[in-house]
C-alpha cells in the first residue's frame, strides 16, 4: 500500500520503501507457490493455520517417506525478509525448504507470522513462539496434525532461519531455554546469514520495534548481552555467514559473544567467499549454494 508521506525512513529499493509513519510499499510482487500433498511427490507439502484468531500458519513439509513409516529429525524453520516481506509460499522459501527436506530427509515446520509493520515487532517474535509451542503440543502423538504426530522425531529437534528468520529461531531458542520441554531435545539451531544488530542504532528495526534502541543492547539485536542466554535450548549453533554480506559482522560479533557467554554447546562458523546476503535463495543451483545445502543437511543427520 503507497503511503501518502513522502519522508522515506528506510528505502531498500528494489525491495521495499518504510516510511516514517511506518507505512511500507512492498515493491515486488507476492508471488506464491501452491503447497502439494501428492503422494508421489519427492517432497509433500500441506498448509495449516496455528492460531484462528490471528491467521498464524505454517506450511509443513515431508520426504517421501518408506512404509512403515519412521521417525524423522524436526526442524522448525523461520522465513527472512527484513521482518516486513515473504511467506513459507513464497518461491524462493517454499524450494529451499524443499530441497532441504529432500537432502537432509527431515520434516520441516516453515512458519507464517505476521509483518511489520502493520504488525509491529516484538507480534513476529511472539507468532514464532506460539508456533512452536504448538509444534511441541504434538510430543504425545496426539497433536492436530497427523504427519506431525506420525513423523516428527521430537528427540532430534531443530530451529534454524536465515536473515530476520535467524534472528527469531535464535529467540525461540532462547525462550524454550526457559521452559522444562518434557520430551523434548532441541539439538542445533542454523542460523544463516543472521540480522542481529551493532552499536550503531538499525533504523530498520527502531522504525518496525520503537521500544527498541534499536542497538547492541536490545538482547534481541544482539542475544549475548541477554543473561537467559547460558539456557538456550540448543546443543549446538551453527552460523552460515557470507563474505559480502552487509550483515556478516554483526553475524560474526554474535558468534564470538556466544563462545565466551555461560551457554555450554558447541559452536561453529562457516563463510561463503564471494557471496552476498540470501545468495542461496537467489542462485540456488550455484555450487556455493548447494555446498551450503549440503553443510546445513550434514547439521541435521549429525549424530549426537
Amino acid at each position: 500500500m503507497a503511503s501518502d508521506s513522502k519522508e522515506i525512513a528506510i528505502d531498500f529499493s528494489p525491495y521495499f520503501r518504510l516510511y516514517t509513519d511506518a507505512q511500507i510499499d512492498r515493491l515486488v510482487p507476492n508471488q506464491l507457490v501452491s503447497p502439494s500433498d501428492d503422494p508421489k511427490s519427492v517432497v509433500r507439502s500441506k498448509d495449516v493455520v496455528i492460531l484462528t484468531e490471528s491467521g498464524v500458519s505454517a506450511r509443513i513439509f515431508i520426504p517421501n517417506v518408506r512404509d512403515p513409516p519412521q521417525k524423522i529429525p524436526l526442524l522448525v524453520y523461520i522465513h527472512g525478509g527484513a521482518f516486513v516481506l515473504g511467506s513459507p509460499a513464497n518461491p524462493p522459501f517454499h524450494n529451499f525448504v524443499s530441497s532441504l527436506v529432500e537432502k537432509a530427509n527431515v520434516i520441516v515446520v516453515s512458519v507464517d507470522y505476521r509483518l511489520a509493520p502493520e504488525n509491529p515487532l516484538p507480534i513476529a517474535f511472539d507468532d514464532s513462539w506460539e508456533a512452536f509451542q504448538w509444534v511441541i503440543s504434538h510430543v504425545n502423538g496426539k497433536g492436530s496434525d497427523p504427519w506431525i504426530n506420525e513423523y516428527a522425531d521430537f528427540g532430534r529437534v531443530f530451529l534454524g532461519g536465515e536473515s530476520a528468520g535467524a534472528n527469531i529461531a535464535n529467540d525461540v531458542a532462547i525462550r524454550a531455554g526457559e521452559n522444562k520441554l518434557q520430551g523434548v531435545e532441541i539439538i542445533g539451531l542454523f542460523l544463516v546469514h543472521p540480522f542481529f544488530g551493532g552499536k550503531e542504532e538499525d533504523k530498520l528495526y527502531k522504525t518496525l520495534y520503537p521500544a527498541s534502541s534499536g542497538c547492541d543492547d536490545d538482547p534481541r539485536l544482539n542475544p549475548a548481552v541477554d543473561p537467559r542466554v547460558r539456557t538456550m535450548a540448543a546443543r549446538r549453533v551453527l552460523f552460515c555467514l557470507a563474505e559480502k554480506d552487509f550483515l556478516r559482522d554483526r553475524g560474526r560479533a554474535y558468534y564470538e559473544g556466544l563462545k565466551k557467554s555461560e551457554w555450554d554447546g558447541e559452536v561453529e562458523i562457516i563463510e561463503t567467499e564471494g557471496e552476498g546476503h540470501g545468495f542461496h535463495l537467489f542462485l540456488p543451483d550455484s555450487e556455493k549454494a548447494l555446498d551450503l545445502m549440503n553443510q546445513l543437511a550434514a547439521f541435521l543427520n549429525h549424530e549426537n
